[in-house]
């Protein structure tokens, strides 16, 4: 597919396919195209069977330093509820392989709250994180004041939220936000390192395991754990599951099919 606002490499490495965000004029704004491309991107890798790990970066300068506000201006409340953009977003949040993202500078806004519906955060020391929306009148809108609080805790996402303040990669760090803080020299390298360790692994089980992860966020605990039990058991129905046993009690490495 040919797209005018991200890149896309389906194999940067073995089974790991890289999106990037490409509008650095505008610090990768988040417009509607952009999101639209996104959107599309992940579904056509979602579905191609030579991916199983998905990297998600923008550049050096920027993941994304929010929505694009020259779009959303002049709109009123009819315009932005007919324009649905959020359909979108709940598209992103489907996709079932890994989606690992890789930030270095801003994350703001809409940059942020994309970092928080990937899987995966490596970060590199100059990122910085914040929901600066209430400067301009509005709040977050994408998952902000709902993922932030999961992520930090109460009154980290309320500070954030309402005061528009950033922090650091070692504040996200320590808040729980990131998986890690690298140099910027090698903070994409470090995320190709992470998914291309989970790509060695069973497609199924990576998929189930997410799924069951994300179900721990909408649900109580014992339907949780049930949610977990059955797709434990489901597994045992797979090639993968017995080609992983067998390479365990024979003392080599396994060969995975997805199947």
């Amino acid at each position: 597919m040919s797209y005018q606002n991200i890149l896309v490499n389906p194999q940067v490495r073995p089974y790991v396919a890289l999106i990037q965000l490409n509008r650095p004029k505008e610090l990768n704004a988040l417009n509607l195209e952009l999101m639209g491309e996104l959107r599309d991107a992940l579904k056509a890798l979602d579905a191609d069977e030579q991916v199983r790990v998905i990297v998600m970066t923008g550049n050096e300068r920027a993941f994304a330093a929010g929505a694009d506000i020259k779009q959303m201006a002049g709109r009123n409340a009819i315009d932005m509820l007919k324009i649905d953009q959020f359909t979108t977003w709940d598209q992103i949040k489907k996709t079932k392989k890994p989606v690992i993202a890789a930030v270095s500078g801003f994350a703001l806004g809409g940059g942020c709250e994309l970092v928080m519906t990937c899987d995966m955060v490596i970060a590199s020391e100059t990122a910085q994180f914040g929901q600066p929306e209430i400067k301009i009148g509005v709040m977050p809108g994408a998952g902000g004041t709902q993922r932030l609080p999961r992520a930090v805790g109460k009154v980290n996402a309320m500070e954030m939220a309402l005061t528009g303040r950033f922090i650091s990669a070692e504040k996200a760090y320590a808040l729980g936000l990131v998986n890690k803080v690298v140099p910027v020299e090698l903070y994409l390298e470090e995320a190709f390192k992470l998914a291309s360790e989970i790509a060695q692994l069973s497609p199924i089980a990576v998929r189930l395991a997410k799924e069951s992860v994300l179900k721990s966020f909408e649900t109580g605990l014992s339907e949780g754990l049930e949610f977990e039990r059955k797709n434990f058991y489901m597994l045992f129905a797979t090639e993968d599951q017995k080609e992983g046993m067998a390479a365990f009690i024979e003392k080599r490495a396994p060969d995975f099919k997805n199947r």
